[in-house]
């Protein structure tokens, strides 16, 4: 079983460029709401179940067509084993049915420690719960920057590197461990932007404890109303966390 697998210029330009500036310029960007590692970075992220995708797109709807891309079980299809990809598995797999994603900036300097995804294992209830993959879509990297490399290894041992470059989509098995070198020689103090998608495959039972979509962000209240005030027809924009 392939380690990960790489798309180029996985969305058309024009709406990479739309999907950036959207996220970048939203008042949920703050400090991460993620601990450990990632303190030294940025952003906002939502988790959200199979039955949830609908409400996401329909509150964030600049969210469509990568979704519809990253989402697409033929879109991870090289991390399957050779065989299957060949002729087939003897039993259909089961499609991820709950996900963590996850706008991260960093700048200059910042990294991200080595760790292994597992997000959602808290409110899942399964303690050793790990993506069955995890999906990196690089939105901006800063013009002649150098390092900030992706670094996936297992039992510590390395088993892959990647280069950011923007429009880049990377898929990689949920359960390796992986760390994000710190980059320099940006001119202009740009970030490094990537959406993270960790995409679980839970029992029906452990799903029920899983919020259909919930947005988590260190932007306080006054974000959440400010987005609501924003959004044609007001309503419900989702729990915030």
């Amino acid at each position: 079983m392939r380690a990960y697998t790489t798309h180029q210029k996985a969305l058309p330009r024009t709406e990479l460029h739309a999907l950036r500036d959207a996220l970048l310029g939203s008042r949920f960007v703050a400090r991460s709401p993620l601990m450990g590692s990632f303190q030294a970075s940025r952003g906002f992220a939502f988790i959200f179940t199979h039955e949830g995708r609908a409400t996401l797109e329909a509150r964030f709807p600049f969210l469509v067509p990568y979704l519809a891309r990253v989402l697409d079980p033929v879109s991870a299809r090289g991390l399957l084993p050779w065989h299957e990809r060949l002729w087939g598995a003897r039993r259909e797999r089961p499609v991820p049915n709950a996900f963590y994603l996850n706008l991260l900036l960093l700048e200059a300097g910042r990294g991200v420690g080595r760790h292994i995804d597992a997000t959602l294992q808290d409110p899942s209830g399964v303690p050793d719960a790990t993506p069955r993959h995890v999906s990196v879509l690089y939105l901006q990297v800063p013009e002649r920057a150098r390092g900030g490399e992706l670094r996936l290894l297992r039992q510590d041992a390395p088993v892959g590197e990647i280069r950011p470059r923007e429009g880049l989509l990377v898929h990689f098995r949920g359960d390796l461990q992986h760390e994000v070198r710190p980059f320099t020689g940006s001119l202009d103090g740009a970030s490094r932007a990537s959406l993270v998608c960790e995409q679980y495959v839970f029992s029906p039972e452990a799903l029920t404890r899983i919020p259909a979509f919930r947005i988590q962000s260190k932007a306080g209240f006054g974000a959440y109303l400010d987005h609501q005030r924003e959004r044609p027809g007001g309503g419900s924009a989702g729990t915030l966390e």
